[in-house]
């Protein structure tokens, strides 16, 4: 049974804009330790943007995201482990150079854990970043999020350009690189079947809204659907009522 602690991460009435852009409206949610959490939802859902924010790199034009009680700054980067589906290394460096520059610019990263990582991603230190493969950069993003300590562990698409065998392999032993006790972790992915075994809590996003939020549990007992069937049917019910 995993245990759940009182710390939480809460979105609170918050609303995104980019200019004239609305990407996320009037959304409100609360995570906690003990559950991993999937965000789910098409391409310009709100997504990626909501990682951003509970990760400081971005703040709300309305309402308030806030970790412990306390309203997410960018000091929050220390508390909080953030893997973007973009690319954000250095061409010129080994792997491990990365873990080093990790290890310098995190006090909570473990250098050790990380190592152990690394064997079990298949991939050396000595190896250098610009001759790896597209599935192998998404390797070690992986190795530099799970080797920290932080509060929040925020995955943006993690299996994107890794092969299904190795995004199997992934997800298997995810498990035990995370602390149900003291962490949150957040996966937004369109890899719904690879990762649905993983998750607890499920929220789908649409048109920057949150269209449905549910147990996973409920919906395989309520509904008799496996996650990526119910994530379907979530939005062609949305699609045929015209909603947002």
């Amino acid at each position: 049974m995993r245990r759940k602690q009182t710390m939480n991460l809460d979105f609170e009435h918050v609303t995104k804009k980019y200019g004239r852009r609305l990407a996320v409206s009037d959304v409100s949610f609360s995570l906690s330790p003990g559950k991993i959490y999937g965000i789910l939802g098409p391409n310009g859902s709100g997504k990626s943007t909501t990682l951003k924010m509970l990760a400081g790199l971005a703040f709300p034009t309305a309402g308030t995201v806030r970790i412990g009680g306390r309203a997410v700054s960018r000091n929050m980067l220390f508390r909080t482990a953030y893997l973007t589906e973009h690319d954000m290394f250095f061409a010129r460096t080994t792997v491990g150079d990365m873990l080093a520059f990790y290890h310098s610019q995190f006090p909570d990263f473990q250098l050790e854990k990380a190592h152990g990582l690394l064997s079990e991603m298949n991939l050396s230190a000595e190896q250098k970043i610009k001759e790896l493969s597209k599935g192998s950069r998404g390797r070690l993003k992986i190795v530099l999020a799970l080797s920290r300590r932080a509060s929040v562990i925020l995955l943006d698409e993690p299996f994107s350009g890794l092969d299904p065998a190795v995004r199997e392999s992934i997800v298997n032993s995810l498990v035990s690189y995370i602390d149900f006790d003291s962490q949150i972790v957040v996966i937004a992915t369109h890899e719904i079947d690879e990762i649905e075994t993983l998750l607890d809590e499920v929220m789908v996003f649409r048109k920057g809204k949150i269209a449905e939020q549910r147990e996973v549990e409920e919906i395989r007992e309520q509904e008799g659907m496996s996650v990526l069937q119910w994530y379907k049917s979530v939005m062609q019910k949305h699609e045929k009522e015209g909603g947002f």
